[in-house]
């Protein structure tokens, strides 16, 4: 009970610990904000229907049911974790990396760096492929459509609306590390799981 105590005494341990809660509402609200251009009707039907599967069930539970509602975070950490697990397997085989890693903190700022653009990189071919997928699911769901005008538009909307979307998660999970309470990408990960 003194520790509870301890963090509203604290000032600067009150300021963290508020600035997370603040980012982590934030992550929610942005959970409910749709993607244009789906059906969300027909998407819940699909949902129901993909349920029984393992794998997109463990991914929608990652990204706290934003997959299966389309919503704007429905990448969610994915595209981050993927890249920053991609570059340190190549920081064994590429000696370049290698010697990024020695070099200390301006090494660590670089592989970030390189963290950030495999992050977009991957967002991008995940984001395509979600909306090729959300087009061809065309009498899945009762026959609803759930494109509601399928087409290059709907595809560049789409990849430009997740992409971004990711980018801010991958954005508020480094804020919550360093101006809030630290381990910012799994606070985002444990408050999707519980959502």
């Amino acid at each position: 009970m003194d520790s509870l105590k301890n963090i509203f005494a604290i000032p600067e341990l009150r300021n963290r610990v508020l600035f997370t809660f603040g980012l982590l509402a934030v992550y929610r609200v942005g959970g409910h904000v749709p993607t244009p251009g789906v059906n969300t009707e027909a998407l819940r039907l699909l949902a129901e229907q993909a349920a029984s599967s393992n794998l997109f069930g463990l991914y929608d539970m990652f990204s706290g049911g934003n997959l299966s509602q389309m919503t704007v975070f429905a990448l969610g950490v994915m595209p981050y974790i993927s890249a920053s697990i991609i570059l340190q397997l190549l920081t064994v085989v590429w000696p370049y990396l290698e010697r990024l890693s020695k070099e200390g903190e301006l090494g660590r700022r670089k592989i970030t760096q390189y963290t950030r653009y495999g992050t977009i990189v991957l967002s991008i071919v995940q984001a395509m492929g979600i909306a090729f997928f959300l087009e061809s699911q065309t009498g899945v769901a009762g026959g609803l459509p759930i494109v509601n005008d399928p087409g290059w538009f709907f595809r560049f909307t789409t990849v430009l609306t997740l992409t971004t979307g990711s980018v801010l998660v991958m954005w508020l999970g480094e804020q919550i590390t360093e101006r809030g309470i630290g381990n910012g990408m799994s606070l985002l990960i444990f408050t999707s799981i519980i959502s």
